[in-house]
């Protein structure tokens, strides 16, 4: 892709947003960025692109700004049916994502991750498998370093590992990895995508320009698929996948790929049956984690990486950063923020993760969700659930009855009084099940509150606390 004298225009000015601005710019293109968002809510980007001499738009998306374009990259938060994108393409202006911009560029084979929950830590923990067992490794993507930003450490022995979103995946173009998993398909951003079928369809496109495995000798050149074969909406991708097929499953055998055989991970190819770990060897909580880890190990055995440098890589991984990560106990009371179950699905796993005793906080920036899916749950294990957010109300009507419902408003009075309603053994749980738009920056900004709060609670004797 030649950049050089190009005019180009960046809508949307999030972290991919930003760093898709500076690549071009140092390319040769003639930049533009255009955000929704008001000068004051952007200061401090807008000084960061005016020091590099971009032409900056904000406060609306101006028609003409969007035609005078050779080229348009997208950030994933911007809808790519946004009516201005739709006449741009209608004129034969080249729409993409930052993922597509930065695929142009990348040396290396790819690995792409994708599904409903289990992204960040399926693809952080691969990311450590490929780097402990000797390979360059690149991490990015929808985990928070942008795709963009690894391009210019990319080489042809990298392998690059990348968490994709679906919205990201909705304006792919060449986008091709070598390695491409789908580990989990549940309802989610429904307010964007407005069906779940479309929602699939986005996810699919993971293997939308994928070629088939070779044979025999060569069958390493060729790409692979990866699909849970335990949930019904990507096992049902099976027939999208031109390149070779491969399986994780905690439930029964594969012929390709890895699963639970007892007390062990095993990994199946070609015939040949390898035992990988443990299951002791995994420190993380509950089952959805055992199928993160099946999905690392898959790949990790299709990248080329050996059973014990992988065994050892997970005996020594522990929870990614705002999922299911143990805060602290305070009072025989364990706080865990689990702020990345910004879906219904997740905040099931994390529910399914303990046996009882929990006093949940939910709420946050509605998706579109159905709530009544952790009714069950909540009324075997909740001992209270603790509302917050703009969903409070729509949630407490699709729960009312399952576990008694406190409507705390804000994540600092939820905290509050969860803990003093709690006792020893208890645990206290940030599962929103929602995005965190309307109170924090992002999901890793609530993370990050939440922490603050219980490392800012005193333990006090019981008799104090009744």
């Amino acid at each position: 892709m030649e950049l050089k004298n190009k005019r180009a225009l960046v809508v949307g000015l999030g972290r991919s947003g930003v760093a898709s601005a500076f690549f071009l710019q140092e390319h040769g293109a003639k930049v533009t960025v255009s955000d929704a968002k008001s000068e004051t809510q952007l200061q401090d980007e807008i000084a960061a692109l005016l020091d590099r001499g971009v032409s900056i738009e904000t406060g609306r998306h101006g028609e003409r700004t969007f035609r005078d374009q050779d080229l348009i990259v997208v950030s994933p938060g911007v809808p790519s049916d946004q009516p201005q994108l739709q006449h741009a393409r209608s004129l034969g202006i080249p729409v993409i994502g930052e993922v597509e911009l930065a695929f142009r560029f990348l040396k290396g084979k790819v690995i792409a991750i994708t599904g409903s929950n289990g992204k960040t830590t399926t693809t952080t923990l691969v990311g450590e498998i490929l780097a402990k067992s000797g390979k360059k490794t690149l991490v990015g993507g929808n985990i928070g370093t942008p795709v963009i930003s690894l391009v210019s450490q990319s080489a042809a022995d990298s392998m690059v590992v990348l968490e994709i979103s679906s919205f990201q995946l909705e304006t792919i173009q060449q986008f091709r990895p070598w390695i491409a998993a789908v580990l989990n398909i549940t309802p989610d951003h429904l307010d964007r995508h407005h069906t779940f079928q479309a929602y699939v369809d986005a996810k699919e496109r993971i293997f939308e320009n994928q070629r088939p495995a070779g044979v025999g000798k060569n069958q390493q050149s060729g790409d692979y698929g990866v699909l849970n074969a335990d949930d019904a909406a990507a096992a049902g991708l099976k027939g999208k996948v031109k390149s070779g097929l491969c399986w994780f499953s905690r439930r029964h055998p594969v012929d390709c790929g890895a699963y639970v055989a007892g007390d062990q991970i095993v990994f199946q190819q070609n015939g040949l049956e390898q035992k990988v770990l443990g299951r002791s060897d995994i420190q993380l909580k509950g089952a959805h984690n055992l199928e993160n880890v099946l999905a690392a190990v898959t790949i990790a055995m299709l990248a080329g990486c050996q059973p014990e440098q992988i065994r050892k890589a997970v005996a020594e991984f522990r929870a990614v950063e705002h999922r299911l990560e143990l805060v602290a106990t305070v009072n025989g009371v364990a706080f865990y923020n689990d702020s990345k179950a910004t879906n219904v699905d997740a905040t099931v796993k994390a529910l399914e993760s303990f046996p009882g005793k929990i006093h949940i906080i939910l709420g946050g920036k509605d998706k579109g969700s159905d709530y009544t899916a952790l009714n069950a749950l909540l009324r075997e294990r909740a001992r209270a659930a603790y509302l917050i957010g703009a969903a409070a109300e729509k949630i407490g009507s699709q729960i009312q009855g399952t576990t008694p419902l406190v409507r705390s408003g804000t994540l600092e009075r939820a905290v509050r009084q969860a803990f003093e309603a709690s006792a020893p053994g208890d645990i206290v749980l940030l599962a929103p099940a929602c995005a965190s738009f309307d109170q924090f920056e992002n999901y890793e900004h609530r993370g990050r509150a939440f922490k603050e709060l219980v490392h800012s609670l005193t333990p006090v004797t019981l008799g104090d606390r009744a």
